[in-house]
């Protein structure tokens, strides 16, 4: 990992921009993405996944998977008239200015739209003339509102079809796909629709320079050769994928030679066998990462495609992963002049810039969907949905996460700390919990703190085992018998944690730990200011008990405090600092 750890002057050194230029079209100049002043531009984005298109995992729906399946079930316990307002809330709720804005001040230069396309246009079967395309106000009317935002924020926009007529792919959640009807590729009619869409789109945005490109099709996954092959991860040569590439660039060309087209591969974007050589001579491919190793293997196929077509490359989708992931993936790729758009930037989960907190009617309702409780009467059940969409999704209301904007914006260039929060210091007489160990990718040690199954073959590895408060690796829970909200547990021998302490006054101080578990020979070892204590005995009961460890010296000012934890099998809340008298 060393040898990807260096500062932003270097990044800068390769002349790479990471901020939008105002009214500049960007293009594909050889192997990087510039504007119109030359100048390369490495994209900062994350896609709003959510909004136009709800994947159950992103409402703890994982059972459910499809929209329209969510959208059943919510019309079969509330009915139709109030399952039509809650999408239309939801839709008005979900990504709003608020979000963009915050965005922009945290550092991204660019939004990825995923587009139903639904919203833009009737299903083929729901055609009044087979063969017509009926357009709906609600999708364009919605992207136009996004762009007014984003160009208000300087920032870029990119329109991808997440989910296309029928669906183009064996992973149902992320196209809303209906087995029981033909999928994008069964269906002529079908495909004619989205090659409609496409142009209808690139018609009315040909002039505006702050939407980057279109990135016409996600997540293409399909075996065309064999329906053995169910994600298309086999197939030699995708043919049928790009000739509907290649038709749907005509299209967009005839009203709009301006704009980035993004191409993306079979098998989730990362096939590529057959799709090359380029048709158009403004193409960008896309790849999507996750839950692979972060080195330069990881990127071999895609590096090759890109150095011998002489053609830029995105990573259009990445994320759910931990920060120490989160951090080497974007040093890993902007080390290559590489660009990034991350998913999701909401969700009902903790690893992501902003967490949705449903209110507590809502779980029985999750729970009534699952198959795992009774089902809520009408009333109740409309109420706690119309929250989650008219309130609970808001930007306002979200639960924002500092340390997964700092894993992707600072993290990636230093090594070093910074504290999570204010309250994350400690005055003399205070007191530091333990869940707010400092931010930065050397500020804590923990056994498992990412997920790297797609590489190592193994099955999903979590990382913070408690799901909550922060995305590292440490095991962070919710206690309601501890006198903190949230602890710090699955305490492993050798694994570590770093503190700031700041203290108004110089001496010895009594340092106790709050703790509890059954760990019979429990010890720490203490590193204060780079000065190791010998380990030190805990005396634990199951109980949370206040317990002093050991005298320890603070200088005036900023002091490091690292807990080592020589053994494990307990619960860790808080310190406190006495000054010694």
């Amino acid at each position: 990992m060393g040898k990807y750890r260096f500062i932003m002057s270097c990044c800068l050194s390769l002349l790479i921009s990471t901020g939008a230029q105002a009214a500049s079209y960007l293009k594909a100049d050889g192997q990087y993405i510039v504007n119109e002043q030359g100048e390369k531009v490495l994209l900062r984005g994350m896609g709003l996944g959510g909004w136009m298109l709800q994947e159950g995992y992103m409402l703890k729906l994982n059972e459910v998977g499809q929209q329209h399946r969510i959208q059943q079930k919510i019309e079969d316990l509330i009915g139709p008239e109030a399952t039509q307002e809650f999408y239309r809330a939801w839709r008005a709720n979900h990504t709003t200015k608020a979000d963009i804005d915050a965005m922009a001040k945290w550092g991204f230069n660019s939004v990825r739209l995923p587009m139903h396309y639904n919203l833009y246009t009737l299903p083929v079967e729901k055609e009044p003339k087979p063969g017509k395309q009926t357009w709906l106000k609600e999708g364009f009317e919605m992207t136009d509102a996004l762009l007014a935002w984003c160009k208000a924020n300087n920032m870029y926009l990119i329109l991808d079809l997440h989910a296309t007529p029928g669906g183009q792919g064996n992973d149902n959640a992320i196209s809303d796909r209906d087995p029981s009807k033909p999928s994008l590729w069964e269906s002529k009619a079908n495909q004619e629709k989205m090659i409609a869409l496409w142009r209808k789109l690139a018609e009315r945005y040909a002039n505006e320079p702050m939407v980057a490109a279109y990135d016409i099709i996600n997540e293409p996954n399909w075996g065309f050769e064999s329906t053995d092959d169910k994600n298309g991860c086999k197939e030699k040569t995708n043919k049928p994928l790009r000739d509907l590439m290649v038709n749907i660039t005509k299209a967009i060309r005839e009203v709009d030679n301006k704009h980035i087209v993004i191409a993306e591969g079979n098998c989730w974007g990362n096939n590529y066998q057959g799709v090359m050589p380029a048709w158009d001579n403004n193409l960008v491919l896309s790849f999507h990462k996750y839950w692979n190793n972060n080195n330069d293997a990881e990127l071999g196929g895609i590096l090759k495609l890109r150095s011998e077509n002489n053609i830029p490359v995105w990573l259009g989708e990445s994320g759910e992963n931990s920060n120490l992931w989160f951090a080497d993936a974007i040093r890993l790729v902007e080390s290559h002049g590489i660009g990034w758009a991350f998913w999701p930037l909401k969700k009902i989960g903790f690893n992501n810039p902003l967490q949705v907190q449903p209110n507590e009617a809502y779980w029985p309702v999750l729970n009534y969907f699952k198959g795992q409780g009774e089902r809520p009467n009408k009333e109740d059940a409309t109420k706690a949905l119309l929250q989650l969409a008219q309130h609970d999704i808001r930007f306002e209301n979200n639960l924002y996460h500092p340390d997964v904007i700092d894993a992707m914006f600072r993290q990636p260039y230093s090594n070093t700390s910074v504290p999570f929060a204010s309250n994350s210091t400690a005055k003399a007489g205070g007191a530091i919990k333990a869940v707010d160990y400092d931010m930065g990718t050397n500020t804590y040690f923990d056994k498992d703190s990412a997920n790297y199954y797609i590489s190592t073959g193994g099955e999903r590895q979590p990382w913070n085992r408690g799901n909550i408060y922060r995305n590292d690796g440490v095991d962070i829970y919710a206690d309601k018998n501890a006198p903190e909200q949230y602890v710090i547990g699955n305490i492993e021998a050798g694994e570590w944690l770093e503190y700031t302490v700041n203290v108004e006054q110089a001496g010895k101080y009594n340092l106790s730990v709050l703790v509890a578990g059954d760990e019979k020979n429990a010890k720490l070892e203490l590193v204060v200011n780079n000065a190791s204590s010998k380990p030190v005995a805990v005396a634990l009961d199951k109980n949370w008990q206040e317990q002093k460890l050991q005298e320890v010296n603070l200088q005036q000012g900023t002091n490091k405090l690292r807990v080592k934890f020589v053994s494990g099998n307990y619960q860790l809340a808080r310190m406190s600092f006495v000054a010694v008298k």
